[in-house]
C-alpha cells in the first residue's frame, strides 16, 4: 500500500470513528492535535448525521432527537459512506436498527425506517411514464387473466406486522397529537411517484400481495389468487383503479396472439 493511501484510509477512519490514527501524519504548531481532529470529525459527522435525520424524520421522532443522534453516529462509524452520493446513504439504517437491543422495544421501529428509505428511493428513481385507465381499457377481456403490469421504477410496497401507515401517519412532524394505536394489526402501505410528489397510502395486505406478485413478474390471474388468499372479498377491479390513479404501474405486456 502506498503512503498516500494509507494516509487517505487513516483520515477516513478518523473523520467517521473516534479512532485517531490520522494523529500520527498530522503536525501543527501549537494546541493538542485531538481537540482540531475532534473538530473537523465533528463537522463530517454531523453532516452525515442531518442526512440521516431528513431521510428518516418519523424514527427521529419516534426515538428522540438525543437518541437518534447517538445511534446516527454510531451507524455512520459502522456503515460509513461509500459512494460519493448522499441521496444513497442510509439504505443499512432499517437492518442496522433491527441490531440495537434497546430498539427491541419498538418492534414496528424497522418497518418504519424501511417505509420512509422507500419514500426516498422514490423520490430519486427514474422518471417515466405511467400506465393509464385507458390503456387498460383497450385490452380484451378474454386476455386479462394473462395480462402482465409492469411497476413504475417509484413505486414500493411494505407489508407488515404493525400498522405502520398509521405510525408512519401520526408521527409526520405537521401531526401535533399521536393518538394510540393497536401495535398488533398488520398493515401495508404503497409509495408511489406519479407526477413529481411521492404518495404514501395504505393498502390492503391482499393489495400488497397483488403488488408484489406483479414484481416478480407473475401475470394477473396469478396475482389475484395471491390477494384473495389473503383476502377473500379482495376487489380487483377497485385495487386497480385506484393505482392507476396513483401511477403505481407503468406499462404492461399483452399474451402473444395465437
Amino acid at each position: 500500500m502506498s503512503a498516500l493511501r494509507k494516509i487517505q484510509e487513516d483520515f477516513f477512519a478518523t473523520v467517521l470513528s473516534n479512532d485517531d490514527v490520522i494523529a500520527r501524519h498530522v503536525a501543527v504548531p501549537h494546541g493538542p492535535k485531538g481537540r482540531r481532529i475532534a473538530v473537523y470529525r465533528n463537522t463530517v459527522q454531523s453532516g452525515l448525521v442531518d442526512v440521516l435525520a431528513v431521510a428518516f424524520p418519523v424514527v427521529r421522532r419516534i426515538v428522540g432527537e438525543a437518541f437518534f443522534s447517538t445511534l446516527a453516529r454510531r451507524f455512520i462509524a459502522a456503515h460509513p459512506p461509500r459512494v460519493p452520493q448522499l441521496s444513497t446513504y442510509g439504505a443499512e439504517l432499517p437492518a442496522y436498527i433491527a441490531t440495537v437491543e434497546p430498539l427491541n422495544q419498538l418492534p414496528y421501529l424497522v418497518d418504519i425506517a424501511r417505509l420512509e428509505w422507500a419514500r426516498g428511493e422514490s423520490y430519486f428513481a427514474s422518471d417515466g411514464a405511467v400506465l393509464a385507465a385507458e390503456d387498460l381499457a383497450r385490452v380484451p377481456p378474454d386476455t386479462l387473466p394473462d395480462l402482465h403490469l409492469a411497476l413504475h421504477a417509484a413505486t414500493r410496497v411494505i407489508s407488515s406486522r404493525h400498522p405502520i401507515y398509521r405510525i408512519w401517519h401520526v408521527n409526520r412532524p405537521e401531526n401535533a397529537d399521536i393518538p394510540q394505536l393497536d401495535l398488533t394489526v398488520a398493515e401495508a402501505a404503497i409509495v408511489a411517484r406519479p407526477g413529481h410528489h411521492v404518495l404514501t397510502r395504505q393498502i390492503s395486505l391482499g393489495d400488497a400481495a397483488m403488488i408484489q406478485s406483479f414484481t416478480s413478474g407473475a401475470a394477473l390471474s396469478v396475482a389475484l389468487d395471491a390477494a384473495l388468499q389473503l383476502e377473500p372479498d379482495f376487489d380487483v377491479q377497485s385495487a386497480l383503479h385506484q393505482h392507476l390513479i396513483g401511477g403505481t404501474f407503468a406499462s404492461l405486456t399483452l399474451p402473444p396472439t395465437r
